[in-house]
C-alpha cells in the first residue's frame, strides 16, 4: 500500500497536507467510522480521496449535486485516478463505461446521488462491486431543520449496516444540534471519531457596509475586481435580474441564477461559470452549495444573508485555493426587518424562532462589530484569535461614542407613542420635525419632542439601525413593523447598563477598500499570459479552467518561474498526470521557447532520478566512442537509461540485470554508470 503522502505528491501536486488533512485521512484509512467539520475550502474531498486510492476496493460517494460530483470525476481523471459517477445527468455511453470499470476492478472512486440508493439494484451492485467505505459529502443535507436537507440522505445509514463497512462523513456546516442528528441517522448514534477543525479563512479579507445607494456599491466592487470570478448574493430573485443586467451595461460579464429559472438555464449558468474566467453570477443562495470552483475571487452580498452559518457558507466559496479574496455584506435597517419578520410570520415552533432570531443577532452583531470582525465570527464558533489584520475594522477601525443617552431618548420615544410607530416617525419626534402626522397624533407635545436635536436625522437612523442590531428593539409583525421594546433594552432604560455604538456607519460608506492583487506588479503580464493558456487548454478539453490548474498553481509559476520540467514538478498543484499532460505548455510560456524531452525523460521529471538520468546520458555521449573517442560507437536506448536511473544498481553484475547490456557495452559504461549511481 502506497503511503498517502506519496500519493498526495505524486498524484496531487502537493508537498505537504493543510492544517488538520492528515490526522483525519489516517484516521478513515485506519477504518475508523469518523465525522470531519471543516470550513468551505478546507480541503475535505481529499480527505476520503486519498483513503481511497490507499485502500483496496471501491470507495463509494454520496454526494447532494450531479454538477458538483461530475466537477470532482473530472478532476480526479485528470489526475490520473480513475472515478466515475451514476447519475441521471449521465448519457448511456458514460454510464456503460462506468460499469465497465467496475466489472474490470479499475475504478477506485464511484460518486451516486442520494436519490439513487432507493433504485431497485442499487444496493446489490453496491455490495458486488466490493465497496469497502463510504464517503458522504455535505453530511448536514441530513439534518430535517436545515435548509439543504435531503431526504434520502435517511437512506445512508441503512446503507452502512447492510454492507458493514466504515464510513466518513464530511461538512463545513454543522453546530453542535446538526453534529448530533448526523451521529443519529448515520452513525446509529454511536460517537464516530470527531474532527472539528479550526474556521478561520485567513486568506478571505471580511468587509460589512451600510447600504448607501446599494447598487452603486456594488457596481463599485465588482469594477475594482473587474476581470475576476466573483459571486453577488441577493435576497429575492427579481433583484439578482435586475443588478446581473446593470452589471451588464457596466461592461461587466455577469449572469442571474435563482430557482424560479428553468432547469437547463440554471445548468447553463452553473457550466459558464465553472468553465469562464471572469463571470459574475448574480444569485440567490440556490446558487451555493456544490459549488466545486476554487479560483472565486470575491463574493458580495447585496443584502444581509440570514445567518451567520449561511455568511459563512456564502463567503467561504471564495479563496478555496488559498489565495487572497475578498467579500462585502451589504446590510440596513430594511433588511433587519426583513430578517426579523420571515423568523416570526414562519411555521417554525416558538422555541425553533427563538433560535432563529439569535442566530440572526449573532450574524447582526458581526456588521455592527466594533473591533476586529474575525475574532467576532471566530468567537461565534466557539474559538479564540488575535486580531486578523485582514478585515475592514482593523484596516481602519471603528469610531466609538457613548450612546446610552441616545438609546434611552430613542427607548422613551417608542415607549410614550405606545410602541406603534417605525424609526421613521420616532426620528421626527426626536428632531422636532413637526410633520402634519406628529401633530394629528400629539406627539409635538411629548417630553421626548426635539430632545434630540443633538444629532442629525442621518444619525439618528444609525442609532435605530444599531439598536435593532442588538435586539433592544424589534419590528412588530402585528403592528405593521412598529418596533417595540425586548427585555434586553430594559438595564438600559433604567440606567443600569451603559451602551457603546459606532459612529463611523452614521456616514455614508467609506472609501473602497483597497483590492488585494494576486502577484506583484511585475508578475502580472505572465500570470495573464498562463491563465490565457489555461483557458486555451480548458475550452479544447471542454473541462473547468481549475481543473488544469488552480490559479493557486498559476501565481505560483509566475512567482518562481520553472526553467525546466524538474523546476516545474516542484510546484505546489502539479502531479505527475498533469506534468506529462501540460508541463511543456506552460513551461513555453514562462521561457518563451519551445522545450523538447524524451517521454522517458519526462516520466522522471521532478524526481531525484532525472538528474542521475542527465548525468548517464552525459557520460554515454562522452563514452559512445571510447576513452579516445575512435572506437565503435555504442549507446543504449533512453529506456534503459530510466531504469538504471530509477534502480540505481551497486555492482557491475547488477547493472548487466538491470540493462541487459551485454560484455561490450558494460567494458565501456559500467565503470562510470556506477559511480553516477554510488555519488549521493
Amino acid at each position: 500500500m502506497q503511503h498517502p503522502r506519496e500519493l498526495l505528491a505524486s498524484v496531487f501536486g502537493y508537498g505537504a497536507f493543510r492544517p488538520g488533512q492528515e490526522e483525519i485521512v489516517e484516521a478513515v484509512l485506519a477504518g475508523r467510522d469518523t465525522l470531519a467539520i471543516m470550513p468551505t475550502g478546507g480541503g475535505k474531498s481529499l480527505c476520503f480521496q486519498l483513503p481511497a486510492l490507499c485502500r483496496e476496493g471501491v470507495t463509494v460517494v454520496i454526494s447532494p449535486l450531479i454538477a458538483l460530483m461530475r466537477d470532482q470525476v473530472r478532476a480526479l481523471r485528470e489526475a490520473g485516478v480513475e472515478a466515475g459517477a451514476l447519475t441521471s445527468g449521465n448519457t448511456d455511453a458514460e454510464t456503460e463505461e462506468v460499469f465497465a470499470a467496475l466489472d474490470e476492478g479499475r475504478l477506485k472512486l464511484l460518486y451516486m446521488a442520494p436519490e439513487r440508493l432507493a433504485a431497485p439494484g442499487s444496493m446489490g451492485l453496491l455490495r458486488r462491486i466490493g465497496v469497502r467505505l463510504i464517503a458522504v459529502d455535505e453530511a448536514h443535507c441530513v439534518s430535517q431543520w436545515g435548509h439543504d436537507f435531503r431526504p434520502d440522505y435517511l437512506r445512508i445509514g441503512e446503507l452502512k449496516r447492510a454492507l458493514q463497512v466504515p464510513l466518513a462523513a464530511f461538512t463545513a456546516t454543522a453546530d453542535e444540534e446538526t453534529r448530533a442528528e448526523i451521529v443519529t441517522r448515520l452513525f446509529d448514534g454511536v460517537e464516530p471519531a470527531t474532527f472539528l477543525r479550526g474556521f478561520d479563512r485567513p486568506n478571505i479579507h471580511l468587509a460589512f457596509a451600510v447600504k448607501d445607494s446599494p447598487r452603486r456599491q456594488i457596481l463599485d466592487f465588482a469594477q475594482a475586481r473587474k476581470a475576476q470570478s466573483g459571486i453577488v448574493y441577493c435576497a429575492t430573485r427579481a433583484k439578482t435580474e435586475v443588478l446581473s443586467q446593470a452589471l451588464r451595461e457596466a461592461g461587466h460579464l455577469a449572469c442571474h441564477y435563482h430557482g424560479g429559472m428553468d432547469p437547463e438555464d440554471r445548468r447553463s449558468v452553473e457550466v459558464r461559470f465553472q468553465q469562464e474566467d471572469g463571470l459574475i453570477v448574480v444569485a440567490t443562495i440556490a446558487f451555493g452549495m456544490g459549488i466545486d470552483k476554487p479560483d472565486i475571487r470575491w463574493v458580495a452580498h447585496a443584502d444581509l444573508p440570514k445567518s451567520i452559518e449561511g455568511y459563512y457558507q456564502e463567503i467561504g466559496r471564495a479563496g478555496r485555493d488559498g489565495a487572497p479574496a475578498e467579500t462585502l455584506t451589504l446590510y440596513g435597517p430594511d433588511d433587519i426587518r426583513l430578517r426579523r419578520s420571515q423568523i416570526d410570520e414562519g411555521q417554525a415552533p416558538p422555541d425553533r424562532k427563538a433560535a432563529d432570531h439569535a442566530r440572526l443577532n449573532a450574524l447582526l452583531g458581526l456588521a455592527e462589530a466594533m473591533a476586529c470582525r474575525r475574532q467576532v465570527l471566530l468567537g461565534y464558533f466557539g474559538e479564540t484569535a488575535e486580531p486578523c489584520g485582514n478585515c475592514d475594522l482593523c484596516d481602519r477601525p471603528a469610531v466609538l461614542f457613548d450612546g446610552t443617552d441616545a438609546v434611552r431618548k430613542a427607548l422613551s420615544a417608542i415607549l410614550r407613542t405606545g410602541e406603534w410607530f417605525g424609526a421613521g416617525h420616532l426620528i421626527d419626534i426626536l428632531t422636532g420635525n413637526a410633520t402634519a402626522k406628529v401633530r394629528e397624533k400629539g406627539h409635538d407635545a411629548l417630553p421626548t419632542f426635539a430632545v434630540g436635536r443633538d444629532l442629525s436625522k442621518p444619525a439618528w437612523g444609525a442609532v435605530f439601525r444599531q439598536m435593532m442590531g442588538r435586539d433592544l428593539v424589534r419590528p412588530d409583525p402585528d403592528r405593521f413593523g412598529a418596533l417595540r421594546m425586548t427585555e434586553a433594552a430594559r438595564p438600559i432604560l433604567r440606567g443600569e447598563e451603559p451602551i457603546t455604538l459606532r459612529r463611523d456607519t452614521v456616514q455614508a460608506a467609506g472609501a473602497r477598500p483597497m483590492v488585494k492583487t494576486l502577484v506583484s506588479e511585475e508578475d502580472a503580464p505572465l500570470l495573464s499570459a498562463l491563465k490565457a493558456k489555461r483557458r486555451a487548454l480548458a475550452e479544447a478539453a471542454r473541462v473547468p479552467a481549475y481543473v488544469i490548474f488552480p490559479d493557486r498553481t498559476l501565481i505560483e509559476m509566475a512567482e518562481r518561474r520553472p526553467a525546466s520540467l524538474d523546476q516545474m514538478a516542484q510546484v505546489s498543484g502539479v502531479g505527475a498526470k498533469k506534468l506529462e499532460s501540460y508541463g511543456l505548455a506552460f513551461l513555453e510560456v514562462i521561457t518563451g521557447a519551445a522545450a523538447a524531452l524524451h517521454p522517458q525523460r519526462m516520466r522522471l521529471a521532478g524526481r531525484p532520478a532525472g538528474e542521475i538520468f542527465d548525468r548517464l546520458a552525459e557520460a554515454q555521449l562522452q563514452l559512445m566512442r571510447g576513452e579516445d573517442g575512435i572506437g565503435k560507437p555504442l549507446s543504449l536506448s533512453q529506456s534503459v537509461l530510466r531504469r538504471i536511473a530509477e534502480t540505481r544498481p551497486a555492482s557491475l553484475a547488477e547493472l548487466d540485470r538491470v540493462g541487459d547490456l551485454g560484455p561490450a557495452k558494460l567494458d565501456r559504461f559500467g565503470a562510470a554508470f556506477l559511480a553516477i549511481c554510488r555519488a549521493d
